[in-house]
């Protein structure tokens, strides 16, 4: 039955004279760019692929032969095997080899007490990395008697990087690496100046982006070049990691394709026009999460998830009325579209694309028999994620500023991570009804990402959506709960983000249950917050700051000389 013309006007009128808070948003710069891609054959060229598994054979060997070389080579070839962004063709032997270095070499804490600064951080970070409880206390011996390091190495460049780098594995009551970030930071700091231009270089690259903090697959190029213009580096791994990176790029960019396509189709651009188009964007974060050829499934629907959840949250950030995101929340926390029908349409196409979203994980799960765990808790992780929302959208129309405490507790919703872990993870090798009840027990380590990702967007981003009818970010929380200036709050949310790194490298040694691999989704989560909104920047918004990067991952090959 068709509404009188009446009605019909008074209720376009009524839009017409609604006020809402919407921001223009610049549109996608990559428009079409990847969309050919979706239609290129998945199979690689087999002659590539043939050479690669040669490579890799003759990888293996080079592996095993070096086994039987001292320590600290042994360190070093696995180092440049993981930061080359090929480990995963390796993993077992990896793990053997640290599981035997680490028995061998920290028996009661103790270490070759002639390892030089290199040695002993670099053994470390590898240790500690793999989820060994190793001590800080073995660089204590780099301690003179006053109980200060030894300017004596200040002039040793790699022992004074490889240092800076362990330091960011520190946890509650790492004091001596606390100490070792600040003189290997300065030391650094004090050196890059007196040397040559491109060893100047690595270290401005150092400091600005540990490599804890980094995206393992955003730092593998940068590693390639480091390590081709090492004179001693193995020519053959190094061929070997470049085809990896190409065959790899390939697959990627059929992802991001096909992710292409379906916004394309959906007509998000024209039909939800207040949000923003970053669907590439978002497709990095699904990236970082793990770059392996298996999560390919699990990195197309999280890429496409990701775009929608930035839907919801602009719908519920610069569009819906609070009595509009109440019915909203209660059809996603119901999965009843009847709640929305009074809605305008845009809302409903937002809702009806989570629906799709339910129906094809269920799909990808059917088959293995876990849609029947799986497919409540998706649902449940989206719920969790717009009641956070509505909590934020509440707290708006309301103008209350929350303790800045408060505000996080919300934020480990608002953040978006534990539903990007639950999807992707559902879609995994690790995909059992135990990890995903553990994903929604809160631990300490997704809720110390969380934060991280929350906060960092905060600082990014706080000054320009204050501009407009906003929630308080974390930025003003933390000035009205303390009474601090802007530049203040900053310093303390910044301390706040080193203590959380802290909780994830200790809950990650101490989650020995958690499949390893889980554990490094959520840590990679962490890592593209950090590069995400670096220097208070929010680089995914606006997309331009993000070009480079998104050139080297998905467009441009490694050259192969």
């Amino acid at each position: 039955m068709s509404l009188p013309s009446s009605t019909l006007d008074s209720t376009q009128n009524a839009e017409a004279q609604l006020k809402r808070p919407c921001v223009s948003y610049a549109p996608t710069m990559w428009r079409d760019t990847f969309l050919p891609y979706a239609s290129k054959s998945k199979e690689m060229d087999n002659n590539v692929k043939q050479q690669a598994e040669k490579l890799k054979e003759k990888v293996k060997s080079i592996f095993q032969s070096s086994m039987n070389q001292n320590i600290v080579q042994k360190l070093n070839f696995i180092d440049s095997v993981q930061r080359l962004g090929v480990s995963y063709h390796f993993q077992q032997e990896i793990n053997q080899e640290l599981e035997q270095i680490y028995n061998t070499s920290t028996k009661n804490n103790t270490i070759n007490e002639d390892g030089d600064y290199h040695f002993i951080a670099l053994l470390f970070r590898l240790l500690r990395q793999q989820g060994y409880g190793i001590s800080s206390a073995v660089f204590n011996k780099f301690k003179n008697g006053q109980g200060i390091f030894n300017e004596t190495l200040a002039s040793d460049v790699q022992g004074l990087c490889s240092l800076y780098e362990a330091s960011y594995l520190r946890i509650r009551g790492d004091d001596v690496l606390e100490e070792a970030c600040d003189f290997s930071k300065t030391k650094l700091k004090s050196l890059e100046k007196q040397l040559s231009p491109s060893v100047a270089a690595q270290i401005n690259h150092c400091l600005r982006r540990p490599l804890y903090k980094s995206v393992p697959r955003f730092e593998t190029r940068h590693y390639m070049t480091l390590f081709e213009q090492d004179p001693s580096h193995n020519e053959t791994l190094l061929i070997f990691a470049k085809q990896d990176f190409n065959l790899l790029q390939k697959l990627h960019q059929k992802e991001i394709g096909r992710i292409t396509k379906w916004g394309k189709d959906s007509n998000f651009v024209t039909l939800v026009p207040y949000a923003r188009d970053r669907s590439v964007e978002g497709y990095l974060w699904s990236l970082a999460m793990s770059y392996k050829p298996e999560y390919s499934n699990a990195r197309t629907f999280v890429g496409k998830l990701i775009h929608v959840i930035c839907l919801l949250d602009d719908t519920y950030d610069v569009y819906g009325t609070v009595q509009e995101l109440e019915l909203f929340t209660k059809a996603i926390q119901r999965w009843d579209i009847s709640y929305i029908r009074s809605l305008p349409e845009c809302m409903k196409v937002v809702f009806e694309t989570v629906l799709q979203l339910c129906e094809e994980i269920e799909l990808l799960t059917r088959e293995n028999g876990k849609s029947s765990f799986v497919v409540p808790r998706f649902k449940q992780a989206v719920f969790n994620l717009t009641k956070g929302y509505m909590v934020e959208a509440k707290w708006c129309h309301e103008h209350y500023i929350p303790t800045y405490d408060e505000y996080k507790a919300n934020g480990v919703l608002t953040s978006c991570l534990p539903c990007m872990i639950t999807s992707f993870i559902s879609l995994g090798e690790f995909a059992t009804e135990s990890v995903l009840d553990w994903i929604f027990s809160d631990p300490r380590i997704i809720a110390a990402a969380s934060v991280i990702g929350r906060v960092m967007d905060d600082m990014a981003s706080h000054k320009f959506e204050q501009e407009r009818v906003h929630v308080a970010s974390a930025v003003e929380c933390c000035m009205k709960q303390y009474r601090i200036s802007e530049a203040e709050a900053y310093n303390l949310i910044h301390k706040d983000v080193e203590d959380c790194w802290k909780v994830i490298n200790e809950e990650y040694m101490k989650s020995s249950d958690i499949p390893k691999g889980v554990l490094d989704c959520v840590v990679n989560l962490a890592r593209i917050s950090e590069v995400s909104y670096e220097n208070h920047e929010d680089k995914y918004t606006n997309p331009e700051l993000l070009k480079d990067c998104v050139s080297s991952l998905l467009l441009d090959p490694v050259a192969m000389d």
